[in-house]
């Protein structure tokens, strides 16, 4: 089984965005002062050569973490060794420093439902889930990290807390855990959570990434939109975060209303002012 070793080669880096098409021929022309760039595999399952040629070019320049939505990781459906074998390359090829998907499940009889669906916190839970990254890493040849996704509803059926639940998994699959202070925020105020107490009990030695974005107050609930910029109790939360934990690779998240590249650039140094306030390498 595979241990999660959170001094690799990520432990000195800073703060990163989403590498996204419409800022790929900038990055390459204008090389800015970012820390790193996480790619969206599922993105790349298709691309064509000149796409991954322009993100070797990136790559040549700066580290890459490799982030996928499809694995389905909570499903009881058979794991998509297709799909994996698609991943896999993609890792090969680009190096990143870190691999990671979503504790969650996506699809089920075959289908797949484009959305990250919150597990039961269970035991029974804990082992099947446990199993199947065991499985996945053992596919990859290295360790993953697994992410606390948010969520609009929870479980009669639990029988822990979530950052037990996530901690479990880790421990007993060997994986890492990238902890979203969003989401975490984000199930606070839709769940009713504790969100310092829970980033309180998740172990640091098993933190290797952390996420930030804004989301989206509807009727009743926080959307998880990451359309927007961190919000205010976010980077509260986070900075909460870095005095527990120390310095670890956070990423700003903005998938969707992407803006100019100088918003992100300029939310990711908002991290960073963060980290070197609080921080002691």
């Amino acid at each position: 089984m595979f241990k999660f070793d959170n001094t690799s080669r990520r432990s000195n880096l800073k703060s990163g965005i989403g590498l996204r098409d419409p800022h790929l021929e900038q990055i390459i022309e204008e090389k800015p002062n970012i820390g790193w760039f996480e790619i969206i595999t599922d993105n790349l399952i298709n691309a064509d050569e000149k796409t991954l040629q322009m993100l070797e070019k990136i790559r040549s320049d700066y580290p890459f973490s490799l982030h996928s939505v499809g694995t389905s990781i909570g499903s009881v459906d058979d794991l998509n060794f297709d799909y994996l074998k698609e991943l896999r390359k993609l890792s090969e090829r680009l190096e990143p420093f870190s691999v990671s998907e979503h504790l969650c499940w996506s699809g089920a009889h075959g289908v797949h439902l484009h959305d990250l669906f919150p597990l039961p916190m269970t035991e029974e839970t804990v082992l099947h889930v446990a199993e199947r990254v065991e499985q996945i890493q053992e596919f990859f040849g290295h360790e993953i990290l697994i992410e606390n996704v948010s969520a609009y509803t929870d479980f009669v059926e639990s029988e822990m807390s979530e950052p037990e639940f996530i901690t479990q998994i880790a421990r007993k699959s060997g994986s890492g855990i990238l902890l979203d202070i969003n989401n975490i925020f984000i199930n606070s105020k839709n769940l009713g959570l504790d969100a310092k107490k829970y980033v309180s009990e998740v172990p640091k030695n098993l933190i290797g990434e952390m996420h930030l974005a804004g989301g989206e107050q509807r009727e009743g609930y926080i959307l998880d939109s990451h359309n927007c910029r961190v919000w205010d109790e976010v980077w509260d939360l986070y900075e909460y975060a870095l005095g527990s934990y120390g310095q670890i690779p956070t990423l700003i998240e903005w998938d969707n209303d992407i803006p100019e590249l100088s918003v992100l650039i300029d939310e990711a140094a908002n991290a960073n002012r963060r980290i070197d306030s609080i921080c002691v390498i």
